[in-house]
């Protein structure tokens, strides 16, 4: 956007505060939402007051209601304005291990509340980090956005309607914008493949494994396809750290075994949302033809929230079964998961 065209910049360019005394006196509100990621028991734990705190909700609804009445000591060029509302609200998704997290703000003057409605969103999510952090200190706050706006000058603004053209009161009208909105999550083809392996982490053999995985991926119109190398050790956090990413499909290799240190189904069945004990029945079956040893595989498979994730084996002979029988699958599962049927 043009110099010109943005209010806080005066003809020289320099940071300003806008005047409003010119406008007119409206009733104006603003709503805004993020998403607070955690793991699913977690926000079972929340549900339940099970943390050993205060009633978490109420703290954080407490919060981000306080933060909005703040907002102007915050952010340098709001206006102290009069607030004649402010409403936070949760919304529980322990299957997705998540907690949606909106703010409505609503004042009678001249300058519209998207601020306020957006500092009682990030605020209340800080909140519920803060609260959350001795048993989960890996969740996020994500997705902190405007999601609709009345009154003004302007009138009425959704982001469903609106093209990103229009993100300020005084700019473009509103209603004559146009979009799609966001982009739809099931148009995304990114993957990742995380290898638990202590010596290959440390450089002491090359991994074979992850590449080909990672080529398998490709071949099948993934994109972009992460690769991440890890000590058997830090299997759990890395695991999870991916997850919270959601990417469309999620494979591991190694870990699956007997050996103490082998951990990685451990670090995967927090995060199952749809188990999909079949589909990892059919891939130590079809390793059990080659060799017996394979029926010593522990992996897991099924989806956490949108994320389609397997274990497979640290061998190439185990991953190449795998995606064998993935070859079969992946597209169907996606396809039905994400659409909800159609066989």
């Amino acid at each position: 956007m043009a110099a010109k065209h943005l209010t806080h910049l005066d003809a020289e360019g320099r940071v300003r505060m806008v005047d409003v005394g010119d406008k007119a006196v409206t009733t104006r509100t603003a709503t805004a939402e993020g998403i607070f990621r955690t793991r699913p028991d977690v926000v079972t734990m929340v549900a339940g007051d099970a943390l050993g705190k205060a009633d978490v909700l109420a703290t954080a609804r407490l919060a981000g209601i306080g933060a909005a009445k703040k907002t102007s000591e915050l952010i340098p060029l709001c206006h102290q304005i009069p607030l004649n509302s402010v409403k936070v609200h949760f919304d529980l998704d322990a299957d997705a291990g998540a907690i949606h997290v909106s703010a409505t703000a609503k004042t009678t003057g001249k300058t519209g509340v998207e601020m306020e409605a957006l500092t009682a969103v990030s605020v209340a999510g800080l909140t519920l980090h803060d609260m959350v952090k001795a048993v989960d200190p890996l969740a996020t706050m994500d997705g902190v956005r405007l999601a609709a706006k009345t009154g003004g000058k302007r009138g009425n603004w959704t982001r469903d309607i609106d093209d990103h053209d229009n993100n300020d009161d005084d700019n473009v009208d509103a209603q004559t914008a146009h979009s799609a909105g966001p982009a739809d999550i099931s148009d995304d083809r990114s993957a990742v493949v995380v290898v638990s392996s202590t010596a290959a982490s440390r450089g002491e053999r090359e991994d074979s494994t992850g590449p080909a995985i990672r080529s398998w991926l490709v071949e099948h119109g993934f994109d972009p396809v992460e690769v991440h190398v890890v000590a058997d050790a830090e299997i759990d956090v890395a695991f999870t750290e991916q997850v919270r990413r959601s990417p469309a499909v999620l494979l591991t290799t190694g870990g699956t075994g007997v050996a103490p240190d082998d951990r990685t189904p451990e670090a995967t069945a927090p995060h199952l949302t749809l188990p999909l004990p079949g589909v990892a029945e059919a891939m130590r079956a079809r390793g059990i033809a080659v060799t017996p040893t394979a029926a010593m595989s522990r992996g897991l498979a099924g989806f956490a929230g949108r994320t389609l994730v397997a274990n497979l084996p640290g061998s190439t002979g185990g991953v190449r079964d795998g995606l064998a029988v993935l070859d079969d699958l992946l597209e169907h599962l996606l396809d039905v998961h994400a659409n909800g049927g159609g066989h």
